[in-house]
Order: C-alpha cells, then structure tokens, then sequence
C-alpha cells in the first residue's frame, strides 16, 4: 500500500477549465494525488467525473478545492491543510489566469484591470510564499510549472499582456534565486491550442490548426 508521503501530490491552480483541466486529468491518470483548484465548482466537478469516469489501475485521485484564488484566507487556509494532510508537495503547476478582453490601453475596463493584476501578477506572489515550503518538503526535487503567453507590447493586449508579464518576471527571479537549491521552477510556453480563452482572443481562427489540449497537457506533464 502506498504510504501519505510516498505519494506524489501535485496542486493545479486554474484547474475547472482550459490547460489547467487538462493537466490535472493527466497528472491524476499517471498516479498523483492531484489537489484542483478553482473558482468554478462546475467545472471542478466535471473533472473528477472525467478521473473517475477513466480510472485505471494504479491512477491517482482528486481533492477538489473550491475557492477565489485572490482570497488570502483561504489559500493559507489551503496550504496548511496540505501540509497537515501530506506533510508536502512535489508539483504546483499554476495554470489559473484572467483573459481580459481585447481593448485599446486607453479603454481598458478598470474592473478588467484590477482582476487581471489580482489573479495574474497579486496571487502569484502571494502563492510562492505559501506553497514553497510545501515542495522543499518533498523528499525529492519538486517542481513548480509556470505556463508562459508572451502578449506584452502586443496591440490590445494591455491588460492580460501587461499582467501575465509581471507574473512571468516574477517566476523568473523565483527560478534563479532557486537553481542551486530547488524547487526547480519550470517555465514552459505551451501551443496554441483550442482553449475557450484563444477562440476570444482570435474569433474566427482556423481552430482545426491549432493544438490539441489533451495532448499538449500531455508534453508539458513529460517536461515534469
């Protein structure tokens, strides 16, 4: 029987939707004990019918965890549990992001800009902090997954561009500061895939081109 610490516990934030739904089920078919986190209980839900729904033999189970990932409380709250329950992590792939919708800088939507600064650039600096610990506990080298989308400077992309910038520079420093002595923080900039997110990005592309979400959770997992 496998052991609480000998199991490979993984967290995915932004996990009810798009690549993060996808890098979740793929982690929990290879085995981990995948913590799911999101906003979305729906879409939580959905993706512990699909694990359960194609269990196999030796695969991995799911601890959904229903919360707003902009609320300090309940991600301490979140990591102490882990720590209580696991004594560890040994992945965080951090996969939840605000798309503001396309606007000239000078139109941007204040609201769109204070939630594209609190989920993307404010909760993840909040998030390092909590979760390190967590995978310096792991008895081997964790890994901590970034998922870079290089929009900065790009026409209309302010808002999302400029965030998901400050979320990237910040996980850059966190993997330098970090080469020698772990986790490792991996960057990896996925496809363009079919996501919900490109199809408001690029309404009218050719989706038939593009990636397919299952099998590019399936490359950035073997990067793990």
């Amino acid at each position: 029987m496998t052991t609480a610490s000998a199991r490979r516990i993984a967290l995915v934030t932004g996990a009810s939707r798009g690549l993060g739904f996808a890098m979740a089920e793929e982690l929990a078919a290879r085995g981990w004990h995948v913590v799911a986190l999101a906003r979305t209980v729906g879409g939580l839900e959905d993706l512990d019918d699909r694990v359960k729904a194609k269990r196999q033999p030796g695969a991995g189970e799911m601890t959904l965890a229903p919360m707003d990932i902009t609320q300090d409380d309940a991600l301490s709250h979140l990591c102490r549990s882990i720590h209580d329950r696991w004594g560890k992590l040994d992945l965080w792939v951090h996969a939840a992001i605000h798309a503001a919708p396309l606007a000239p800088a000078p139109f941007i939507d204040q609201k769109d800009w204070d939630k594209s600064v609190a989920i993307n650039a404010r909760a993840t600096g909040i998030l390092i902090p909590m979760v390190e610990p967590l995978l310096q506990a792991a008895e081997t080298r964790a890994t901590a997954m970034f998922l870079d989308d290089p929009r900065a400077g790009e026409m209309y992309f302010g808002a999302y561009g400029a965030s998901k910038a400050a979320q990237m520079a910040l996980a850059r420093s966190w993997q330098k500061e970090t080469a020698k002595v772990g986790p490792r923080v991996l960057i990896a900039t996925p496809a363009p895939m079919a996501t919900a997110t490109r199809a408001r990005f690029f309404p009218g592309e050719d989706r038939a081109a593009l990636a397919d979400i299952g099998a590019e959770a399936a490359r950035l997992v073997d990067l793990i």
